[in-house]
């Protein structure tokens, strides 16, 4: 009996202090969108989840649709002014006012995801994070390259009957639609790339460019201008539902086309055109982060995890996707986890014709463009080694970039 009384006074104990812990821990919440946009609902999906594990759920003030511009540096003066000592901002055009904001407010840690030189600015309370995220848009590739094979399979697609959807050289055509030409953009649509790739080699992709990180108008143009082209599979980096939505349409229309999204599920928008998403599971970095400052511990000033730490993920496939899709899928991943299977293995794609066996990447970001860090080591370049924030920005072959 007594040593049951004991551990309950522990147990109590314990939580007491946990509640003393959260409660000198307020979050700030700089969002570039609000839960209408899937990146920004993947972050407050997160964000939320993460909190309500460790009893934080009432510690979070929210800004929403804060622009990249001067606007985030005052939201997060304000949300210093309210007590908060964690910041967070979740886009990268954020990342030069946060970085205002932390100069003045040592006391306080700002986090800006997906920015790039945290490390390198002189500031302990200024950190970054990005997920591998290239890593699940491999998988969502595959997903891809599996639905591609299906229909080369079983005649559905051919040359003869789609020869819009065949190059000269009967490489079959998709499309990407992209938001910037960014490294983060070029990295996640090459993996994508490379993961249909690794199901049917002969496929190019043309990519068109919004110049929005979120523009539902532009993104399902872009995607329609792609299957005007031929291309059979829309891929995209770029927050909105318009591209899937845009797909559904030309399929219901008797087009053969499909898209694999972004950042969240969408079938509810295409429900047969659709057949993944690759998505960020930001609950694992935002536990993580949570924990540390609860706990008075170093936070990484360059946070980057993938299919390891369950940090990245594809969404549930559509009623489209090939026979035998949730089995490939389930080997990539385990081949993804285990390491023997890296997305960027320079045997799997060319420059100009030639194996790439060295490159210098722009990894210090000091605005000069300039590379200077090896990134290809045994044959592997190194993505997100050197920093949380991509910088595969190598054009390799079959991919060609438009403008939208």
């Amino acid at each position: 009996m007594k040593k049951l009384i004991a551990l309950v006074l522990a147990a109590m104990l314990c939580m007491a202090a946990c509640a003393a812990l959260a409660a000198d821990l307020k979050i700030g919440a700089v969002m570039l969108g609000d839960e209408t946009e899937g990146y920004t609902l993947a972050h407050m999906e997160g964000i939320k989840q993460a909190a309500a594990e460790l009893g934080l759920s009432d510690s979070i003030v929210w800004k929403y649709k804060v622009p990249e511009d001067q606007t985030c540096y005052d939201s997060a003066l304000d949300l210093v002014g309210q007590g908060c000592n964690l910041i967070i901002s979740n886009s990268y055009g954020h990342q030069s006012y946060m970085a205002l904001a932390a100069e003045e407010y040592p006391d306080v840690t700002f986090v800006a995801m997906t920015g790039d030189f945290a490390a390198l600015s002189g500031l302990d309370n200024l950190k970054n994070a990005f997920t591998k995220v290239y890593q699940s848009r491999y998988v969502s590739g595959v997903v891809a390259g599996m639905k591609l094979a299906e229909m080369l399979g079983d005649g559905t697609l051919s040359a003869e009957k789609q020869p819009n959807s065949f190059d000269a050289d009967g490489n079959v055509k998709i499309g990407y639609v992209g938001a910037y030409n960014y490294a983060e953009v070029v990295s996640g649509y090459t993996a994508f790339f490379l993961g249909i790739r690794s199901i049917v080699p002969n496929v190019t992709m043309e990519v068109m460019y919004t110049n929005s990180w979120f523009d539902i108008d532009k993104e399902g143009a872009a995607a329609e201008a792609l299957v005007a082209k031929g291309c059979v599979i829309i891929g995209q980096h770029a927050d909105s539902t318009g591209a899937p939505a845009a797909v559904q349409k030309l399929q219901d229309a008797g087009t053969i086309c499909y898209s694999i999204g972004y950042n969240i599920d969408m079938l509810p928008t295409a429900p047969t055109a659709a057949l993944t998403s690759a998505t960020n599971v930001w609950s694992v970095f935002y536990k993580e982060l949570f924990e540390a400052a609860l706990n008075g511990e170093e936070i990484a000033p360059d946070w980057a995890k993938g299919y390891d730490d369950g940090a990245v993920a594809v969404t549930g496939f559509g009623p489209s996707c090939a026979a035998g899709t949730a089995e490939k899928v389930a080997e990539v991943e385990a081949a993804l986890r285990d390491g023997s299977l890296k997305v960027f293995d320079t045997a799997t794609f060319t420059v100009n014709g030639e194996t790439v066996t060295t490159y210098l990447a722009d990894v210090d970001d000091l605005g000069d463009y300039v590379g200077e860090t090896e990134a290809i080591s045994d044959g592997v370049f190194l993505e997100s080694f050197y920093r949380s924030a991509p910088y595969f920005d190598l054009d390799i072959d079959g991919i060609t970039n438009l403008d939208a």
